[in-house]
């Protein structure tokens, strides 16, 4: 009777919790990130940065990711989410901070190698935290507005980064001391927040060890072949969405425009979002949505490099409708994976950045360095590896009826 009464009392506060997870992916991970691309312009020609070394900034702020995604989830499952995601927004504000000290490429790389060390344990341990307070029936929804926010972040982030809040700041610089005190805020906030008393999963967490979490998921077929797919499709977005603003510029298109062209990739994510969460939701296919949407990801980003004028504007489009919504159904859907549920969430969802990871890290050098031998190599390079994520799809399994997943792993 007592839990009962619990559990009804902290139901209005699971959506002051979605709010906090909503905002830290839009003000915490996304603007800062998204910020990046259309501010290299201006790093590089203080910095005095080739292409290459462009690229290797981008993709070395994963590189930690790895680790920190075999790290970060079963620390969340060890100590909570709150606490986890209290820990990260205060590391990323102090490094994200530290990269407007940057005078080198050397040191700018370190900076941004430090700021992903946490960056890469906020998505698994959010996810964690709606797992613990949203309901099976209510999980996709909440992850969607999650990925809204993360969207909101992108679309922000590409589009005010350099046109309104450098000049408003005075300089890139102070735009990163910016985002490294929005950080440190967002660390209050969860740090003050409240735990969920009554639920399985969560009152588990004190007993399990990192070695018999991370044993237990490990030996999941389902996991891994999510781990490969996804990474295939980040991969594509990440490295495609570093080099755009400097190809369309290339090109010969005004900055503002440039920006605003990356802005409209966010912006039609922003919108579908919620919708492609919601149909996952009412097909009862989250691998058949995922399929669909990792082809108009790779068919939209292999046609940018052979198009042109508005052209160029119609396939952005086309790869950036299911962007977010994507991430939003493959969180839900690895947390549905029988034997995962809340209770290995962040070990699993870790495991599957860990490797994106991998994927984000090599991704835009390499597509960079392609770019010398044509515009359009790059492009198809970032489409290839959507395409074997879509193989690994072919070969998981669909879920037991009634997403059994969750509840088997939270008893």
């Amino acid at each position: 009777m007592k839990a009962h009464l619990a559990q009804v009392q902290s139901e209005p506060y699971k959506w002051m919790v979605l709010a906090i997870a909503t905002f830290t992916f839009t003000f915490v991970m996304a603007i800062p990130q998204m910020s990046l691309p259309v501010l290299f312009d201006e790093i590089s020609a203080e910095l005095d940065l080739s292409l290459v070394q462009i690229g290797w900034i981008w993709g070395v702020g994963s590189m930690l990711g790895i680790l920190m995604g075999l790290i970060g989830g079963p620390v969340g499952d060890r100590f909570g989410p709150r606490r986890t995601l209290a820990a990260a927004c205060l590391l990323i504000g102090i490094a994200g901070a530290a990269r407007g000290l940057s005078n080198s490429f050397a040191m700018l790389t370190l900076t941004t190698l430090i700021a992903g060390l946490a960056h890469w344990s906020i998505p698994m341990n959010v996810h964690k935290a709606l797992g613990i307070w949203f309901p099976k029936e209510q999980l996709g929804l909440a992850n969607g507005f999650a990925a809204l926010g993360m969207a909101l972040g992108f679309l922000l982030g590409s589009l005010l980064a350099a046109t309104v809040f450098s000049p408003i700041f005075g300089g890139w610089r102070n735009v990163l001391f910016v985002y490294g005190a929005v950080a440190v805020l967002f660390s209050m906030f969860w740090w003050f927040s409240r735990e969920k008393s009554g639920v399985s999963g969560h009152q588990h967490n004190q007993m399990i060890t990192f070695r018999s979490t991370i044993g237990h998921v490990v030996r999941l077929r389902n996991v891994w072949l999510f781990c490969v797919a996804t990474a295939g499709v980040n991969g594509c977005v990440y490295g495609m969405l570093g080099f755009l603003p400097l190809h369309l510029r290339n090109l010969g298109w005004n900055p503002a425009f440039a920006d605003g062209t990356l802005a409209s990739f966010h912006a039609v994510s922003l919108i579908f979002t919620i919708p492609i969460a919601l149909l996952s939701d009412r097909v009862g296919s989250r691998r058949g949505v995922l399929m669909v949407s990792a082809l108009l990801i790779g068919t939209g980003t292999g046609l940018l490099g052979f198009s042109s004028g508005v052209f160029i504007s119609a396939v952005i489009l086309m790869a950036g409708i299911s962007r977010d919504g994507f991430m939003a159904i493959t969180m839900t859907a690895i947390m549905e994976e029988r034997g995962i549920g809340a209770r290995f969430a962040g070990t699993a969802i870790g495991l599957n950045l860990s490797v994106v990871g991998i994927s984000n890290f090599f991704s835009p050098p390499v597509g960079n360095w392609l770019a010398k031998f044509g515009t359009g190599l790059p492009f198809l390079f970032w489409a290839s590896l959507v395409f074997l994520g879509f193989i690994a799809y072919l070969f998981i399994r669909p879920p037991a009826a009634g997403n059994a997943g969750i509840a088997q792993a939270q008893n």
